[in-house]
């Protein structure tokens, strides 16, 4: 649909749709672009072509344990990250104490797919931009990771492994050098991504200066993760709000510097998240030395789950940023209510403060640098 929209006796205004189904929405989002010439003079989002259903369908089920598999749904490309933060949630509602080894396994689950999920990101990025073979590149190496969640989880994308209490079952004996190996041999290759894209001459003048989002901005729009630690701000619930065993390690807290452009551009949101995952890998090996050999990673899983009345709110870092999860309890065997607090939603919804005045082809860059998933946006 395209529409001419003129105002008085000014130039024409050009509203045009980008999306539903548009490869460089990364997913069914419906962009509503009105353009002069080619300058976006304002982005409307519109969304819910997806719509999960995810809140719903969690007070629908007749146990807090069927609840996880929904979880992966939301954010489909880091699944453990939804189930840790669900777990987490339920836990601190039922005053569960999770067994050392467990949480060494869940922070490592969850740090390799944070990687995962940041390859998927900068890789897709790229190829919005035209840069198709760094795509093949962190492919190849996401694909080791999954290769590792299949082996322990037997799934590939929507894993069930993280339940409430413990995990689905325990690793196999090869995890620990599997996991090892595969740090071992990605470092070099993020040094690889840097010499191919981050440093590249037509990537930088694609995303530097491109989609600024200020700091006070972004601390408006609520934003979170790499979104809000690309313009500067340096907040991960990881070191600023510890859960889990997090407050154990040793890591740094990437952030955007302006370093080829503007702080808060397209350019520093992509490398702080190629400089997470090199954070990712020091707590990975760092818990992987820590992890107790012995314990039963069930011993602390209810068999039926009954509540007391309450709520309670829990927060943990996506790859995405803050996720929450708002539980209230009826002391039945089922949320009365969830609410989920989704980092994609509340990113997106920063899209037309800076897209404003940029080049309709710089929107395709500015979208990809915010990196959301639908299935959280329309949860």
């Amino acid at each position: 649909m395209i529409e001419v929209v003129r105002k008085g006796n000014s130039r024409p205004e050009m509203v045009i749709n980008m999306g539903p189904q548009h490869p460089s929405t990364h997913g069914v989002l419906r962009l509503e672009v009105t353009l002069d010439g080619e300058l976006v003079t304002h982005v409307r989002p519109h969304i819910g072509y997806l719509h999960r259903c995810f809140e719903k369908y969690a007070e629908k089920m007749d146990d807090y344990s069927k609840v996880t598999p929904y979880t992966d749904r939301m954010d489909y490309v880091s699944a453990i990250n939804q189930e840790h933060g669900y777990a987490i949630a339920m836990e601190k509602l039922l005053s569960i104490e999770v067994p050392d080894r467990v949480e060494h396994i869940r922070v490592i689950m969850a740090e390799l797919q944070r990687i995962a999920s940041h390859l998927l990101a900068v890789g897709t990025f790229g190829l919005d931009l035209g840069a198709f073979t760094p795509f093949l590149y962190v492919f190849t190496e996401r694909e080791k990771i999954l290769d590792i969640f299949e082996k322990t989880s037997g799934a590939r994308l929507l894993y069930n492994y993280i339940c409430v209490g413990g995990l689905m079952r325990d690793v196999d004996e090869d995890f620990k050098k599997d996991t090892a190996e595969f740090v071992r041999t990605f470092r070099p290759k993020i040094t690889e991504l840097q010499d191919l894209l981050s440093y590249n001459s037509i990537f930088i003048k694609r995303t530097a200066n491109v989609g600024i989002l200020p700091e006070k901005v972004a601390l408006n729009f609520a934003s979170s993760g790499p979104v809000l630690r690309g313009s500067g701000v340096k907040w991960d619930l990881r070191k600023n709000d510890p859960y889990s065993i997090y407050d154990r390690f040793d890591f740094d807290i990437p952030v955007g510097k302006g370093e080829v452009g503007t702080l808060g551009d397209c350019w520093d949101r992509y490398i702080v998240r190629v400089h997470e995952m090199e954070e990712s890998c020091k707590i990975i090996e760092q818990a992987l030395e820590s992890m107790p050999d012995e314990g039963d990673v069930q011993q602390n899983v209810p068999k039926k789950i009954r509540t007391k009345p309450g709520e309670i709110y829990s927060r943990t870092e996506s790859p995405r940023g803050e996720l929450g999860y708002y539980i209230i309890s009826d002391q039945s065997s089922k949320p009365f209510r969830l609410k989920a607090r989704t980092p994609s939603f509340v990113n997106l919804s920063v899209l037309p403060a800076i897209s404003r005045g940029s080049l309709m082809s710089d929107l395709v860059a500015i979208i990809g640098s915010i990196d959301i998933v639908l299935g959280e946006v329309d949860r």
